[in-house]
């Protein structure tokens, strides 16, 4: 084959070198606009995984890679006078211009051309001439930009200003230091490269960077911003300590994220920042592009034709690429927003920051460093026992009794207003469409009283419509006859007797997403017969030309749902639940007044935000009134519409302010269902910002909901201070003893894990297996010499030593 790569980064060189190793009869040419030494950037670090593959493709390379890499273990976390440790993390790092020569030395042993100073010509007219094109142009790439459509690029610009630097102080260990100055929070990433140099990267709000004194100036091509630079040796003089910033290529930047619908065009792929790009936070833009590589060369090697390689290579790169986005999305945004994050005491402000990216995790960091996670639960466990103290009394980490073993943060107690919970759990609200004209049955028993068995700590029932007409389908329950209300009455009952949770009923009305068929028959569709009349704010149907076109409320009939939402209340609080929850979510009625998206009016109910508001105000405060004071009143809201023109998330805040104004103990937030135009941005516990977000602006309890599926999601939101309560459904579908066997799971068998009399013989994981007879003596006391966290630091004037052991606390 005859192939071009345009740019001679770390995915164009490797994939060349890697190519020829496979088929050497390829010629391979790599064209570099730029001096083939003059590489931007300073230190790259690399990740064990992606070691382990560099070593298998190309020992050579690897060979040459960790002659020279800086190794340590250690995160410290400079925050407020303190530096907390974390260990047993595993880096290894590079100079990027040193990775970049023993590439091309690579290439040019195995026979690759690198051509530097030499533009390559237009990849279009390469692919004509070529089998194959590389484009790995980084970034700002030429390629992706002649053909934005094909490709289909998306590009993010996000909001805080950095600038990469190189400093002469070396660094023993990866250091995060969060400043405060008088302009606002400013953050300093830095981590060694090689014996003598270390990365520096300074990022800061916009309006700090302002505040600064910093400026937008024309640079030339390649010129370093020096007057910014000296700016920063003068802010930063206590970190650098007498050690000077070296620039190179340095200017401040706004990080932009490239996505593309596609990375193939023809015979032309893209690799790299070209294809995608992820935050420097996380640390991966190299990593990414060495892997593009090497799954790029396997993958021509293993596929028949150029069209089926490239498929492959898209197949299997895209998922990992979509991953990785979304970690850095979420690392990215921390240190957005990181002025909601500072006001943590410094061990929680250092487990937020490293579960930033909801990569790391409460399991992952206690095997990496279970000191540093004992000292965290501690911490945690005093801060559960100061809240719950008797007026006047005391309680902190210090005091507290040591239990036999650590609590799991999600097994400490909960108090919810007037409602004590046993636990952080919640089994969420989910529509079961198994009832009859709203009335609830056995199977409403069986399924919330096994939910309630399962170790929960609050219990939540679907949607519970408030009339005949707000239900969502046939099949929804209802609390609007004296029937139902001695239905539900029996699942509380039963919830009381033989439980230790609590039972929450979630009132709500469907509006304009009424009247359609059972979920596994059709959701969303409208019934086939049978329909009846939907009310909502605007007379805008769900979806055009599917559903019906609701009526718009008047005055009078707005009074009378208000009306339905309180006798539903007082008949809930006779059938014994202990919480409400109004739904003001997911595009029903309430929802809908919330939305610009729904809700048109042009009266005093519609208009800005306030007008929106004034309805789900109204029924609240009626619902209030009803409530008895000593039970908890919760509401659900959509923090964001997933749509342009739709609720945002400083709507969100907006919204969670005036609800508890309005009597609401806690915000159970979750996002959209509000349109079928959303477009989510899906991933590991993605509606979770939206809850830290308001738990931290207005001080108020929190329910975080969405895509929380193991223990280890409960205990990180809950240890990191996203939120206070998490809400779980499919995983008690799956499981409805999901609670009990997360204590089962972690060892843990507590306060807060209480498991019913009759089931306690079965509160240990049974043996699945043959257990093998002991190890040799020896081997088991080598092994208890490893169980140590590793704080090896970087420290190339004393190689082979290691600090004492560290607890990970602040010192």
């Amino acid at each position: 084959m005859r192939i071009a790569c345009i740019g001679a980064g770390p995915a164009g060189l490797y994939f060349a070198a890697l190519a020829r190793q496979l088929d050497h009869t390829h010629d391979i040419t790599v064209y570099e606009r730029n001096a083939l030494d003059d590489a931007f950037g300073f230190g790259v670090v690399l990740s064990d995984e992606t070691l382990d593959g560099i070593e298998h493709a190309d020992p050579a390379v690897y060979e040459a890679m960790a002659s020279e890499f800086a190794r340590w273990d250690d995160i410290d976390v400079h925050h407020r006078g303190t530096v907390t440790t974390s260990g047993g993390h595993g880096f290894a790092a590079i100079g990027r211009r040193r990775l970049l020569g023993i590439l091309r030395a690579r290439c040019a042993e195995l026979g690759v051309r690198v051509l530097g100073r030499t533009e390559a010509p237009p990849a279009a007219e390469l692919a004509a001439t070529h089998d194959l094109v590389v484009a790995a142009d980084g970034v700002n790439s030429h390629t992706r930009s002649a053909h934005p459509t094909a490709f289909g690029t998306e590009l993010q610009r996000h909001r805080n200003r950095f600038m990469w630097l190189g400093t002469d102080l070396v660094f023993d260990a990866f250091n995060f230091h969060v400043l405060e100055t008088p302009h606002g929070f400013m953050q300093l990433h830095c981590y060694p490269y090689s014996t003598d140099s270390s990365t520096f990267i300074v990022e800061m709000a916009e309006d700090v960077w302002r505040g600064a004194g910093f400026l937008d100036r024309d640079l030339a091509p390649g010129e370093s911003d020096l007057a910014a630079i000296a700016r920063c040796e003068d802010l930063f003089a206590e970190v650098l300590r007498g050690h000077r910033l070296r620039p190179h290529h340095s200017r401040w930047q706004r990080f932009t994220t490239v996505r593309n619908r596609t990375w193939r065009h023809g015979n032309i792929v893209l690799v790299g920042d070209a294809a995608h790009t992820a935050h420097f936070s996380i640390g991966s833009g190299t990593k990414l592009a060495m892997e593009d590589a090497l799954a790029l060369a396997a993958c021509l090697r293993e596929q028949p034709t150029v069209e089926a390689a490239l498929g492959a290579y898209e197949d299997e790169r895209r998922p990992v690429v979509a991953s990785t986005q979304r970690a850095a999305r979420a690392s990215l945004e921390w240190f957005e927003d990181i002025a909601r994050h500072v006001d943590a005491e410094p061990l929680q402000f250092a487990f937020d920051l490293l579960t930033r990216s909801r990569r790391v995790t409460y399991d992952n960091l206690r095997l990496r460093d279970p000191g540093f996670v004992a000292r965290v639960d501690r911490w945690f466990a005093g801060e559960v026992a100061a809240e719950r103290a008797p007026e006047g009394g005391a309680a902190t980490a210090e005091t507290i009794p040591a239990e036999p073993a650590p609590r799991p943060p999600m097994f400490h107690p909960f108090r919810l207003g007037p409602l004590e919970l046993d636990n952080r759990v919640v089994v969420s609200a989910m529509d079961m469409y198994s009832a009859t004209d709203g009335l609830p049955c056995d199977f409403h028993l069986v399924h919330l009283g096994g939910k309630a068995l399962g170790g929960a700590g609050l219990v939540m029932t679907e949607m519970v419509c408030v009339s005949a007409d707000a239900r969502i389908t046939p099949g929804c329950a209802g609390l609007y006859t004296p029937a139902h209300e001695a239905a539900w009455r029996r699942v509380t009952e039963f919830v009381h007797t033989h439980s230790a949770a609590r039972i929450g009923v979630q009132l709500g009305h469907a509006g304009r997403k009424g009247s359609t068929r059972l979920m596994w028959e059709g959701i969303d569709q409208p019934l086939h017969a049978g329909n009846w009349p939907l009310v909502a704010p605007s007379p805008l149907p769900y979806r055009d030309g599917v559903n019906q076109v609701p009526r718009e409320l008047d005055p009078a009939a707005m009074a009378a749902i208000r009306d339905d939402f309180v006798s539903a209340a007082r008949s809930a609080d006779r059938a014994g639940f202990d919480l409400l929850e109004l739904h003001c979510a997911h595009g029903y009625l309430l929802s809908s007044f919330l939305s610009p998206v729904t809700n048109h009016r042009a009266d005093h109910y519609g208009g800005d935000l306030t007008g929106r508001l004034r309805y789900p105000l109204e029924v609240l405060a009626a619902v209030r009134a009803a409530w008895p004071d000593h039970k908890a009143l919760t509401v659900r809201i959509s923090a964001t519409d997933w749509v342009g023109d739709g609720t945002t998330a400083d709507d969100s805040v907006r919204i969670a302010r005036a609800l508890v104004e309005a009597g609401a103990d806690a915000i159970d937030v979750s996002t959209g269902q509000v349109t079928p135009d959303e477009r989510p941005a899906f991933g590991r516990s993605y509606q979770v910002p939206f809850a830290e977000r308001i738990r931290r602006e207005l001080g108020v309890p929190v329910i975080a909901v969405g895509a929380l599926s193991s223990h280890d999601d409960v205990n990180s939101t809950v240890l990191a201070g996203r939120a206070d309560l998490c809400a779980l459904a499919r995983p008690h579908l799956y499981d409805p003893q999901w609670t009990l066997h997360a204590a089962a799971d972690q060892g843990y068998s507590g306060p807060g894990a209480t498991w019913p009399v009759p089931f306690r013989a079965g509160s240990r994981r049974p043996p699945t297996g043959r257990t093998d007879g002991p190890r040799p003596r020896l081997d088991l006391l080598r092994s208890s010499e490893t169980t140590t966290t590793r704080h090896r630091r970087w420290r190339p004037d004393a190689p082979g030593t290691d600090p004492a052991p560290n607890d990970g606390g602040p010192r």
